[in-house]
């Protein structure tokens, strides 16, 4: 059991980890008017040409991906975003796992939706770069080493995604569907379980503000910390009388990790940095959070352009309109999580993450049916997978109403706070 638990615990912390970094961007790209400048030079087209319905994607390829964006699938991408976005920002984990699933529930190809959800990250972290203002806590040595390592695991989990579809697009999304499957089921069943133990009143998982359960220096980081393979890099040199000293190798071999998994599933690899660096090499959680701000711009750059826009894998259309989304959902969703109670949102969280697993498992039988490697009846395939898709339009949509009834139920409230007057505690709603 401490095993599973163990890595549902580091898998949390890594949602959690990555959706801070989120909204501290969002919250940055809001408050200046430059980057608002630059986020709308960078959509105004896009919107634009979406009402015309005649925007040819950039190095398109009609057989790999949509070769235009109608203000449909505009308006479908900004929903997607808005959601991954409330997501993101009320429970605090977990959205950044949704975009790629979903985009996959409204027709997107898998490697399409990978490379498209690199690319909006990409281009989220790039207008982020000045978010943090702890980056002199960052170990160049550490992050140098760690984005090398990222570079070789991002042109690995490239290669695979993209073999994969060349030998059968079919085959491509079933690989996609089941990575996104084992890991939402993972994380979705343990959340459930955390839940349902906090309502019975026994403790569940606590985390602190920066995703991490464990604020010491745990018995794995220190085993790998105490590995000599030469050079030795020397880090945290700030809260550590002479500093830590950890093996290039396992830097680096944790930086491919983290890239390959960018690469494969699209998701920044921001996620996995910060848990890996707490909990595996025993870095202290301020000097990983800037680390992680260089991980994320380098490899879902890296990712993004070299492995999926090159080969026209990349919808812009769609990055666009998930980066408009995400930023206003999880604007909103970060207020609302202020009114509502902690237990609520670790039900949601379970539900959404539940729901995402379900969506990709009801794809499944098809597509063993399509490889050969079943053979149910299409009646069968097709019923099953409406039924994952409502399900999982079903649970977001209630999440996405609800918050937005909170939202303006609390306007009141929302309006006292920035006025910089509490709120009495009657005029809270309670959910």
């Amino acid at each position: 059991m401490s095993g599973p638990r163990q890595v549902y615990e580091f898998l949390q912390n890594a949602s959690i980890a990555h959706a801070q970094w989120e909204l501290e961007v969002s919250t940055s790209i809001f408050r200046s008017r430059k980057k608002l400048l630059i986020l709308l030079v960078l959509c105004l087209p896009v919107l634009l040409v979406s009402i015309v319905g005649a925007a040819t994607m950039l190095g398109g390829k009609e057989a790999y991906a949509p070769a235009f964006c109608t203000t449909s699938v505009l308006l479908m991408s900004i929903l997607v975003g808005v959601i991954a976005g409330l997501i993101t920002g009320c429970i605090g984990a977990g959205g950044g796992f949704i975009v790629t699933p979903a985009l996959m529930a409204v027709g997107v190809k898998g490697i399409l939706a990978v490379g498209t959800d690199l690319f909006h990250i990409f281009a989220k972290a790039i207008m982020g770069t000045t978010v943090h203002r702890k980056l002199g806590n960052v170990s160049l040595s550490l992050a140098a080493v760690f984005t090398v390592g990222s570079f070789v695991g991002v042109y690995v989990g490239g290669t695979i995604n993209r073999a994969i579809y060349n030998i059968n697009p079919v085959l491509s999304n079933a690989f996609i569907s089941l990575i996104y499957a084992l890991l939402l089921g993972f994380l979705g069943f343990y959340a459930l379980y955390d839940f349902l133990k906090n309502v019975r009143g026994v403790q569940a998982t606590k985390i602190d503000a920066h995703g991490s359960a464990n604020a010491g220096t745990t018995g794995l980081a220190t085993k790998i910390q105490n590995i000599t393979i030469p050079p030795m890099i020397r880090f945290d040199e700030d809260f550590v009388p002479g500093g830590k000293k950890i093996s290039w190798v396992m830097i680096t071999g944790g930086g491919a990790v983290v890239g390959m998994l960018a690469a494969i599933m699209g998701v920044g690899g921001g996620f996995a940095t910060f848990p890996m660096f707490v909990y595996v090499f025993g870095v202290s959680s301020m000097t990983t959070v800037g680390t992680d701000i260089l991980q994320i711009i380098f490899t879902a750059g890296l990712a993004s352009i070299t492995q999926y826009a090159i080969y026209g894998f990349i919808f812009y259309s769609l990055a666009m309109g998930l980066l408009i989304g995400s930023l206003v959902g999880i604007q909103l969703g970060a207020l609302v999580t202020k009114v509502v109670k902690g237990i609520h949102i670790r039900g949601f969280y379970a539900t959404v993450i539940l729901a995402g697993f379900f969506n990709r498992v009801s794809t499944l039988p098809a597509k063993m049916t399509q490889l050969g490697l079943a053979n149910f009846p299409k009646s069968v395939t097709g019923a099953i997978e409406t039924g994952g898709n409502i399900l999982f339009w079903a649970a977001t949509g209630f999440f996405g109403v609800w918050l937005f009834t909170k939202f303006i139920t609390n306007l009141k409230v929302f309006r006292q706070e920035s006025l910089g007057r509490k709120a009495p505690v009657e005029s809270i709603a309670q959910p």
